[in-house]
């Protein structure tokens, strides 16, 4: 094991102390499931109190590098990274980042093209019939008269989440977690009103069917015109949004 405990200042020293076991992890000085030195013998070696080190490990533990486990045998181990955990992280920040408008639609938009054409060539390659039923499936069920605005948004997010996974690259899988199950259902809740549920349908038939012909060319032309029409949306959104804002009455003081 590995950790520099040098270079260490009096400010935000939890903060810095988190930082340099970090460091250790991620450099593989420290191995996975390996166990780290106690509270007092971290305190010891960094020259400085215990509640200042169980914060840095608490730092670590919110970051899922780390783990406590009691008894004989316990201690605090490295973490074996979990990709399901770590996808759900990624999601979880991106939808308070929309929450708090720190990316505007159209960044959106431009983001899910450009990730999303990866994908779609990809797909074309690696897709499995499996991969065409599911999407078979989607069609079916957003084309149905009595879906309700939520069924519909999530049956479009797993539509789009079978071209990530039919490309058989987990690491686009990783990226896409972000973008495909927190920023797409954030948006398309928001821009619900202003989607032609047929037409959608539509653009997804299209889609299925260039990559069941294997065909990653018009799997692209059928992506990007379905992003064109999702910005054109994005912007009425934007618009409506806008005019609400500035034909908001004041509140009356009392």
């Amino acid at each position: 094991m590995a950790i520099d405990y040098q270079g260490i200042v009096t400010h935000g020293l939890a903060i810095q102390i988190a930082t340099k076991i970090r460091e250790a992890i991620l450099e593989g000085r420290i191995k996975l499931d390996e166990r780290l030195p106690t509270e007092e013998e971290l305190a010891t070696r960094f020259s400085v109190s215990r509640p200042t080190i169980r914060e840095a490990l608490k730092r670590l533990a919110a970051q899922n590098l780390i783990r406590s486990r009691r008894g004989p045998t316990g201690g605090t181990f490295v973490t074996h990274p979990n990709r399901q955990e770590a996808r759900l992280a990624v999601a979880n920040a991106a939808t308070l980042l929309v929450s708090l408008n720190e990316f505007s639609l159209q960044d959106i938009a431009e983001a899910r093209t450009e990730l999303e054409l990866v994908c779609c060539r990809l797909a074309a390659a690696r897709r499995t019939d499996e991969h065409l039923a599911a999407l078979a499936a989607e069609i079916d069920r957003q084309r149905l008269p009595d879906l309700s605005d939520e069924e519909f948004c999530a049956s479009d997010v797993r539509f789009h989440h079978t071209i990530v996974d039919a490309a058989g690259n987990p690491a686009l899988d990783f990226v896409a977690a972000a973008m495909l199950e927190s920023l797409q259902p954030a948006v398309n809740m928001v821009i619900f009103r202003f989607r032609e549920r047929t037409r959608v349908a539509q653009q997804h038939q299209r889609l299925y069917l260039a990559l069941a012909a294997r065909d990653a060319d018009g799997a692209c032309r059928a992506l990007t015109a379905y992003m064109l029409d999702l910005r054109k949306q994005y912007a009425q959104a934007q618009e409506a949004r806008a005019r609400s804002k500035k034909h908001a009455r004041p509140l009356r003081r009392a």
